[in-house]
């Protein structure tokens, strides 16, 4: 392909995408201007309630240019930022509950000013709760941006497609995954590297339910992967370290596995013990 043809076919793809999707970089910006003026940060305080006021309307400005964007129709636009910004009190409810339970749940943390700021686990599910908003009311790909966002800076992959009960806690939380038809139920607890995924991800499967469902009060320690839409893990569970889960469990189960110890002697040791890192 020539360089005139090439530079041609892109333009026409770009001209094409602008129409399709908002500005990435806008809709990051936006992101973190609102996790700000929900529960503040020391770069940006607002003094007074004038200062924060004026935010709020800023942010429903950006909002409703990101959208338009996206949607290209002024009626739609304006009913989509209105839905979002209603809802937005019962999420900030919601995020609160969401930060006691981290708080109640782990010893290390102070006081919940330092989880509103500090806990990457919870800024996950700050952004989780709102693109989550954006993904009920059928808004296309915005709801992807925001929670790819989080995901880059937080490690945790949590698709706005997925429901979430009241009083979630994420506790250290680097390489969670956590996907589209997942539900997770209340007061659930979650460590770090787990995965709430897939059994089969075949495109023709993609409307149904693919991913587990997470009862009330279920614990699921680092490194667990659990799969497929028709696990259920019961009520009250606790599933341990490093589990493979493919099938459901009854409540108040406790799935784990049991180390082998064994005393070095001078034989060495099977192979798939030989190894260096």
């Amino acid at each position: 392909m020539k360089e005139e043809q090439f530079i041609q076919q892109l333009f026409q793809r770009n001209r094409k995408a602008l129409h399709r999707f908002p500005d990435k970089a806008l809709a990051e910006n936006f992101t973190e201007d609102l996790f700000n003026f929900l529960f503040g940060s020391y770069e940006r305080k607002f003094d007074s309630e004038k200062k924060l006021s004026d935010e709020y309307y800023e942010l429903k400005h950006t909002f409703s240019a990101i959208l338009f964007e996206l949607i290209k129709e002024e009626s739609t636009v304006k009913r989509h930022t209105e839905n979002f910004f209603e809802a937005l009190p019962a999420i900030y409810e919601a995020l609160l509950t969401d930060a006691d339970a981290v708080l109640r749940f782990d010893p290390a943390a102070q006081s919940i000013e330092e989880v509103l700021i500090a806990y990457p686990g919870f800024y996950a599910t700050a952004i989780y709760r709102l693109s989550h908003q954006l993904y009920v009311q059928g808004i296309k790909t915005l709801p992807r941006l925001l929670s790819e966002y989080a995901h880059s800076k937080t490690g945790i992959d949590i698709h706005p497609g997925a429901t979430i009960g009241a009083a979630f806690a994420i506790d250290h939380g680097t390489g969670i995954v956590i996907g589209e038809t997942t539900v997770i139920g209340e007061r659930v607890k979650i460590y770090q590297g787990v995965t709430l995924g897939a059994l089969n991800v075949s495109k023709e499967l993609a409307s149904t339910k693919r991913h587990p469902t997470i009862e009330d009060d279920v614990i699921i320690y680092s490194g667990a992967t659990i799969l497929g839409g028709e696990t259920i893990i019961g009520t009250g569970s606790i599933i341990g370290g490093n589990i493979w889960l493919t099938h459901s469990v009854v409540p108040n189960s406790v799935v784990y596995h049991k180390s082998e110890i064994r005393i070095k002697d001078k034989d060495p040791f099977p192979e798939p013990l030989n190894f260096v890192i």
